[in-house]
């Protein structure tokens, strides 16, 4: 919980992990591609506040304790959701796991939702894996890697009738909440294959469920924008949108904030912190504290508290049926967290 000018933010953090990357974890003969992903990943820390930034060999192995304090202690979250990235090619155990992440959730209960994850090449046995995975730990959502690797293959489209089959597992097993990463490309990743494009076939094709694209397509941001606002099941994931550029770019952080207010709406954004890379604490207290620096972006949706406490948490609260406390909830007339009916052009005042 964030308080500020006598106003209460209930923060879910929506995008978050916990890795393992340590040079003991590399699978040998990938050494390369495992330590370069993790730099890659440091680098964009970079990106925040210098006082925040940390060094490798902590950024590799963070802790428990440094989690718990960061996230809950000092970043002001409530709830987080784990999302987890597999990349087994190149770490021998997964970089970031369902179970891992699991099972720092069984230990401190009602802090974590776990999120699973699938991969449409494996197969028979990974539909049998995504079911076990929600018999266990209750999974409501899955996060989707697009570019990972896998036995030569660098990529695969939710296009691809052996994802449908996926898509209509979850939808069976009562998964809602689609997270896929369409952003920045982590190298050796290849950029293309977070292509959005398949984002708008499978939304159209799955109602029911809810596509929450991460790190909105950047730098793809008309792209996303213009598919989104036809799809009312797209919601734009803000992990590297507020951590990557609030602080670095904040001219060009107004313009995306603005395109995404404008097409999507601020029923259908979610905040993220994509912790370990950025520490939520100044992620939140800078976004309660925002709003367009100039009247360039005059053009764009004005931002109210109450689109504030949408982002913050109450989005991400309705798609994952967190209770919120009534001292948190909007008033009447500030609007639905989470409506559809959002993906109508928003007025500008």
């Amino acid at each position: 919980m964030y308080e500020k000018d006598g106003e209460k933010y209930f923060v879910v953090d929506s995008h978050m992990h916990y890795w393992q990357a340590g040079p003991e974890t590399w699978v040998p003969g990938a050494e390369h591609y495992a330590k370069g992903w993790i730099e890659c990943f440091h680098a964009y820390q970079g990106l925040a506040p210098a006082e925040t930034h940390w060094p490798i060999e902590k950024f590799m192995s963070y802790t428990e304790d440094d989690l718990m304090k960061d996230v809950f202690q000092n970043g002001y979250v409530d709830v987080a959701v784990f999302q987890p990235t597999y990349l087994t090619e190149w770490y021998k155990d997964g970089f970031n796991t369902t179970e891992r992440n699991a099972a720092l959730g069984e230990k401190h209960p009602g802090k974590f939702i776990a999120n699973t994850r699938w991969d449409p090449r494996e197969g028979e046995d990974g539909l049998k894996k995504l079911a076990e995975n929600v018999e266990r730990y209750g999974s409501k959502g899955v996060k989707l890697y697009t570019a990972e690797w896998r036995e030569g293959s660098r990529g695969w489209t939710l296009k691809d009738p052996a994802a449908y089959k996926y898509l209509e597992a979850c939808r069976d097993l009562g998964i809602v909440n689609i997270h896929v990463h369409k952003g920045p490309t982590i190298w050796p990743l290849d950029k293309d294959a977070f292509d959005v494009s398949d984002i708008d076939h499978a939304a159209t094709d799955f109602p029911e469920l809810n596509f929450i694209v991460e790190h909105v397509g950047l730098p793809r941001i008309e792209d996303f924008c213009f598919m989104a606002t036809q799809e009312p099941n797209v919601y734009a994931g803000l992990s590297v949108v507020i951590g990557g550029l609030m602080h670095a770019r904040p001219k060009f952080f107004a313009k995306v904030m603005g395109e995404l207010l404008f097409w999507v709406g601020e029923d259908k954004m979610t905040f993220g912190s994509d912790y370990g890379i950025w520490e939520p604490k100044w992620q939140v207290e800078g976004f309660v504290d925002w709003d367009y620096p100039s009247d360039e972006f005059s053009d764009y949706p004005r931002v109210t508290t109450a689109t504030k406490k949408k982002i913050l948490g109450l989005n991400a609260a309705k798609l994952y049926g967190i209770e919120v406390p009534a001292e948190f909830q909007l008033d009447s007339g500030e609007g639905t967290p989470a409506a559809r009916e959002d993906a109508a052009l928003v007025e500008s005042q």
